[in-house]
């Protein structure tokens, strides 16, 4: 059954790392991270993308961190994205992470997934990847593929699907419901959450460590503007 969440307003001195910091749901993350009074490192390819005021920052390709780079956090969050034309590379990245981590396993590593794994039965037969249009599936069914290495790893993951309609632009409520491997659905009967409600999750997730080894999801209600 899903289980209910929100914010929670807690200062910690646990110290993150995200990767990705300077895109659309890294930067949200991080200043989540940051408001909660986490020590945050923003681990980017171009340190000039993020506020270098706010963040400690490494500046390292995904494909050059080594397990040095992450010893001693709590906890990294993985943002790395890709265009279509570019989606193979999200197995890979996936991979190499899995390889460095595996080598910490005191560090908690949690993806930004997909939406594609999430099973849309409870029998486990149908997943919402049959529903995305071929023009839509490259970086779907990739993060599909790396999801399933994921799981086979020993490394201390975590990995977080977002709704059917992820919203970039969408409001920030606070609020949302937590879910395991399922489609689920808001009170309006929409797969939505947006970006800034799934930066709250993902620092809950960082804070209350529910789904060690796991995959969970969530969803949010779609406020009026």
């Amino acid at each position: 059954m899903p289980k209910g969440g929100g914010i929670r307003r807690i200062t910690t001195l646990m110290k993150i790392a995200v990767i990705g910091a300077s895109g659309k749901a890294g930067a949200l993350i991080a200043q989540e991270a940051l408001d909660r009074g986490m020590e945050v490192t923003a681990i980017v390819r171009d340190k000039k993308k993020v506020d270098m005021d706010k963040y400690a920052v490494l500046e390292k390709d995904i494909f050059s961190i080594a397990p040095e780079d992450v010893e001693g956090y709590d906890a990294v969050v993985c943002a790395y994205g890709v265009p279509a034309d570019k989606a193979p590379l999200i197995q890979d990245a996936f991979r190499h992470l899995i390889n460095v981590f595996e080598q910490v396993p005191e560090v908690r590593l949690l993806f930004i997934g997909g939406a594609a794994s999430l099973y849309t039965d409870f029998e486990k037969t149908r997943q919402l990847m049959e529903t995305i249009p071929p023009e839509w599936a490259p970086v779907p069914y990739n993060t599909l593929l790396a999801f399933n290495e994921i799981q086979k790893s020993k490394a201390n993951w975590t990995f977080f699907s977002p709704a059917g309609f992820f919203d970039a632009a969408g409001p920030r409520t606070g609020k949302y419901t937590l879910g395991t491997d399922y489609v689920i659905l808001n009170k309006s009967g929409d797969s939505y959450l947006s970006y800034a409600d799934y930066a709250i999750a993902m620092v809950d997730e960082i804070v209350n460590k529910r789904f060690l080894g796991k995959r969970f999801t969530a969803v949010s209600e779609k406020a009026a503007p």
